[in-house]
């Protein structure tokens, strides 16, 4: 395997300024390497510039809404603002809410305590746990996986068309598979949602630190996406799009900030007013920092021109595949072909390597941090592994020991932040690994294969 060492266009886009870019980790063979941070998909590093705004303003941290002083006013009009920020950021529509939650998952798990109590949901297994598993009250239809853009749009017309009773429904999609990094078709599964009387929401976790996400271009009901994967890693998520099935629903926390006036009632009793904005769902001391986290990679992503961003990327996304495609023992899972759109998230199994053994030396003895495992995507993972539903594996945690086939597979993720030579020493690492084998010998440990010290 030759890999090439051509830098990639200047004028397309440098990488966008993250932390931890000159932070040194020990190899297992001896000496030190600067870290490749090559798991994006899971947590993404921060942004320099967000960290600079939120140390900016960590002075000036103060309670939201309910103070008087100077910093609490600051503070407030600092959130509020942010909220702004986001729904621009998102195209979002002029009567559209942005709640502000503490993931995706959060985000979800909100949208589906206050969908009506007859809907009928409709969710691809292909999707992560975050958006596969919170309909628990809802009558769910899981859809097959998917083998074309076509064939997804065409199981939710034909799902959506012989549903019964004829009522509310929502379709839960995600814009760019966790684990194939695929770009899904959502402006046709949102209009044929539509055309079949039913609502939809994309988990756009994946989707938004790659390419730009516009609620009203796309015709989506709801966005959701967390600030982690968004070089924001304070804690916080979003959920944007329709007021009404919001508004209508009991509040997801009930406490201060959700309430707008509480009363005893001559019974002894309580008579609560809940807000209709946000705030409903936004009940206790809000997430300020995380809050203007997000809003300040919201603006550091446009301002860097995400059309640049995107382009790099996918200069990125093709140097990867196309390495791997010359090391013949590799297998990169995919659900619409090697033709498919996609960010960068690419997930492979290797001929002969349990998937934890390789992933843990890529680690030990190059410095270079991707995710092993299912990928909180079991239904989808064991698909394109061409398993049986009922095979053990668990999110993240080997089954077998070293040189032995496991059930899970090797993701390698990037985005705004990654260096060219991160991408050069993966692969490089890749070709030695697959041709000489590891240095070291490796050991399974509580789960996690690691290096054998003993």
């Amino acid at each position: 395997m030759s890999v090439s060492t051509a830098a990639i266009d200047p004028s397309v886009c440098a990488p966008l300024p993250v932390l931890g870019q000159d932070v040194t980790v020990p190899l297992v063979t001896g000496g030190e390497v600067t870290y490749a941070a090559l798991d994006h998909a899971a947590s993404a590093p921060a942004l320099q510039r967000v960290w600079d705004d939120v140390a900016a303003y960590a002075p000036y941290y103060g309670s939201v809404h309910r103070g008087a002083g100077y910093l609490s006013q600051l503070s407030t009009d600092l959130f509020e603002n942010s909220r702004r920020t986001v729904a621009e950021f998102l195209g979002c529509r002029a009567e559209d809410q942005v709640v502000f939650t503490r993931s995706t998952t959060d985000s979800l798990n909100l949208l589906a305590a206050a969908i009506p109590a007859d809907c009928q949901v409709f969710v691809y297994e292909t999707e992560h746990h975050a958006s596969l598993l919170p309909w628990r009250d809802a009558q769910v239809t899981y859809l097959n996986a998917p083998r074309t853009p076509g064939q997804a749009v065409e199981s939710l017309e034909r799902a959506l068309a012989d549903r019964d009773p004829y009522g509310p429904a929502l379709v839960c999609v995600t814009g760019a598979s966790n684990v194939t990094g695929e770009l899904w078709p959502v402006k046709e599964l949102a209009a044929a949602a539509h055309a079949h009387g039913a609502r939809i929401v994309l988990d756009a976790a994946q989707l938004a630190p790659h390419h730009p996400v516009d609620i009203a271009e796309l015709d989506v009901d709801w966005v959701a996406f967390s600030g982690h994967k968004l070089y924001a890693p304070f804690g916080s998520g979003v959920l944007a799009g329709r007021a009404d099935w919001l508004q209508a629903a009991e509040p997801y926390l009930a406490g201060g900030g959700a309430s707008r006036k509480v009363a005893r009632r001559a019974d002894g009793g309580v008579d609560v007013d809940w807000h209709t904005t946000a705030a409903r769902h936004e009940a206790g001391s809000p997430n300020v920092i995380g809050v203007y986290s997000i809003a300040s990679a919201c603006k550091a992503l446009t301002e860097a021109g995400f059309d640049s961003l995107v382009a790099r990327e996918q200069e990125l996304v093709s140097r990867v595949r196309e390495g791997l495609a010359e090391v013949p023992e590799v297998q990169v899972l995919s659900l619409f072909g090697d033709d498919a759109p996609r960010v960068g998230v690419i997930s492979f199994v290797v001929r002969g390597w349990n998937s934890s053994h390789f992933a843990a030396a890529l680690s030990a003895e190059y410095g270079i941090g991707v995710r092993d495992g299912l990928f909180c995507a079991h239904p989808l993972v064991r698909t394109l592994l061409g398993s049986d539903p009922q095979d053990p594996g668990e999110c993240g945690t080997p089954e077998a020991e070293p040189g032995e086939r496991s059930l899970n597979a090797i993701r390698v993720s990037f985005g705004a932040g990654t260096p060219d030579e991160h991408i050069e020493r993966f692969l490089r690492a890749v070709t030695e690994l697959v041709r000489e084998g590891a240095q070291w010998k490796y050991r399974t440990e509580d789960g996690r294969c690691v290096p054998d010290r003993g």
